[in-house]
């Protein structure tokens, strides 16, 4: 057999926080382990009935069954525009400020194609989700991660970025409420984050898929959330838009999915929105990648975001419930972790003696009670001494994983 030669730029993505835990929990299923996963953030609640009916019709229309260009999605790009207008007073123009995409994890790891020379800096968060990482290896860039601590509420602090990384930096990516840590936003930081990406000529990017699971707003978070300046009203989301703080779209793009908002995850449909200019070059790589997915999919969506919106509102309280009956369990037991005010996430400090090994954690957590969870070091390198939990199971079966976890903890 020939000795084929793999591309460099392979190598870093050999490691996967997902496929990891994937292996170690089959390896407990063939252990005769009774599997409660939380270690994926895959909404297990259906997509709304409505939605279902917008596909189910498209597949009767032989003329929905061919590829699907640019042109023939101007439908979805409307009704996306018109959903940012209503719920964050932006105007959008659907023709060149709004693309469609397989989900957003599609759009930031091919961002960086367009954005990167081989050698160039992306500065992203750490920890953060994998595909940002993933997409800057696959254009040959570098990675300069932005540390986020507790004591910052999780947000990066940019003053400490290297004036040389900062020389050879082409984009930032921030994602707000974020995953893994939960962690929100204020606007106040977004215009910070605009003014310094403006300051060092750097592309904005924002990964948005949880701007709808947001539980409550309080204290200062709550009166820091709009620019009391600023005649932009945010009448219809607890959390802004990075483009509340570039109105303009002068250096910024954000991404959203219907996969959280809409429990639309397998259906894989998406959408970037932003500069122009941006919006163009990821049209580009797009273009050379594939077409777009089956129309059907896309007049589901066009009906998830104009029709009633009941679901998300259900959604939002049922993950709600969720966390209040997980963090509770969680402090009956003595693990004292932070209420998060959004997405369907837990992070927690690992207790000792695991405080420096979540990998090790999850690996035996799983083994020994069929417990999955995702290990913090696997989403970065500031994310070593946590553990991520996924809320994605009813209450009573999150109460019996907590137990689990109890016995676990005593017996390790």
């Amino acid at each position: 057999m020939n000795n084929i030669q793999f591309a460099k730029r392979l190598q870093p993505l050999q490691s996967n926080v997902f496929a990891d835990m994937d292996r170690a929990k089959a390896l407990a299923l063939a252990a005769g382990q009774q599997l409660i996963d939380l270690s994926l953030g895959s909404s297990d609640l259906p997509a709304e009935a409505h939605v279902i009916e917008a596909i189910a019709q498209s597949l009767h229309d032989r003329t929905t069954h061919g590829y699907l260009l640019f042109n023939g999605t101007q439908g979805f790009r409307e009704a996306a525009a018109n959903w940012y207008e209503q719920k964050f007073g932006i105007k959008v123009d659907p023709q060149t400020e709004v693309l469609p995409l397989i989900g957003s994890q599609e759009g930031t790891a091919h961002l960086p194609l367009a954005l990167l020379n081989p050698g160039d800096f992306a500065l992203l968060l750490d920890p953060g989700y994998p595909s940002h990482a993933g997409g800057v290896h696959l254009a040959s860039g570098q990675i300069y991660p932005m540390p986020l601590r507790e004591e910052n509420g999780f947000l990066p602090v940019f003053a400490d970025i290297p004036a040389p990384v900062l020389a050879q930096s082409r984009m930032m990516v921030l994602s707000y409420p974020h995953n893994p840590t939960a962690a929100i936003a204020p606007l106040s930081f977004f215009q910070e984050a605009v003014a310094f990406c403006q300051q060092h000529n750097l592309a904005l990017v924002h990964d948005f898929p949880y701007v709808d699971l947001v539980f409550e707003a309080t204290g200062d978070w709550e009166k820091n959330l709009l620019n009391p300046k600023s005649k932009i009203q945010n009448p219809k989301s607890l959390v802004p838009s990075i483009l509340q703080a570039d109105p303009e779209k002068s250096i910024s793009i954000e991404f959203f999915t219907l996969s959280k908002s809409y429990n639309m995850g397998g259906f894989r449909i998406g959408y970037a929105i932003g500069n122009a200019q941006l919006i163009n070059a990821l049209r580009q790589v797009k273009a050379a990648v594939d077409f777009n997915q089956y129309r059907g999919i896309l007049n589901g969506a066009i009906a998830a975001l104009t029709g009633p919106q009941i679901g998300v509102k259900t959604a939002v309280a049922t993950f709600q419930q969720r966390r209040d009956a997980f963090i509770t369990a969680l402090h009956r037991i003595g693990w004292n972790v932070p209420t998060p005010q959004a997405t369907m996430y837990i992070w927690a400090k690992l207790p000792l003696p695991w405080s420096q090994n979540s990998i090790e954690f999850c690996t035996q957590l799983v083994k020994q009670t069929g417990v999955a969870a995702s290990p913090g070091a696997g989403f970065g390198k500031s994310g070593e001494g946590y553990v991520r939990f996924a809320l994605v199971h009813e209450p009573s079966l999150l109460e019996t994983a907590v137990e689990r976890i109890a016995k676990f903890l005593n017996s390790n």
